[in-house]
């Protein structure tokens, strides 16, 4: 799976992530384009689309993902803040994005705080079953199989995260 591009183009990056809920979600995407284009890259934060005010919350869901379906559809990689959101696990938006991209052949780089393996991170009794009962995957894994073995590389922060990809897609 290469990249066919002119030279002249960056690669196209969706910048997928719970960044998106932040208080200054704005400025923070600004920053993540810019770390991007250090690093020859274009970033494409879903605030960059335009969403009509004032229409009913479920049709502005439904523009909102649209939109970034379409984003991702034209980019060449993704890179995934997989950080645990509202819980231990990933933001389940950011891990719908990484599946349409994997599901597209588009590679995905992922980036979180480094916090062992699934088994290190949640709690569990000597069985290997969490509180309510059910297993904890024992892969020697950071993150659900499903995202762990699609991922073009992971790494623990953004900046490490759009240096790697950067690198990763020169190789191409």
């Amino acid at each position: 799976m290469g990249l066919v591009m002119p030279s002249s183009c960056k690669p196209r990056v969706y910048l997928a992530g719970f960044d998106v809920f932040r208080a200054d979600a704005v400025e923070h995407g600004r920053y993540l384009k810019a770390l991007c284009k250090v690093h020859g890259l274009e970033g494409l934060y879903p605030f960059d689309n335009e969403v009509a005010q004032g229409l009913p919350p479920a049709k502005t869901a439904a523009l909102i993902c649209n939109a970034n379906i379409a984003m991702i559809k034209c980019c060449d990689a993704v890179l995934a803040n997989l950080n645990p959101f509202r819980g231990l696990e990933p933001d389940s938006g950011t891990a719908f994005e990484v599946g349409m991209a994997v599901a597209l052949g588009k590679p995905v780089w992922a980036y979180f705080e480094s916090g062992g393996t699934l088994r290190e991170q949640i709690g569990h009794d000597a069985q290997g079953f969490d509180a309510q009962g059910f297993e904890v995957e024992d892969f020697q894994l950071p993150r659900n199989l499903m995202l762990a073995c699609t991922w073009a590389g992971s790494s623990e922060t953004a900046e490490g995260g759009v240096e790697a990809l950067a690198r990763y897609l020169a190789c191409l």
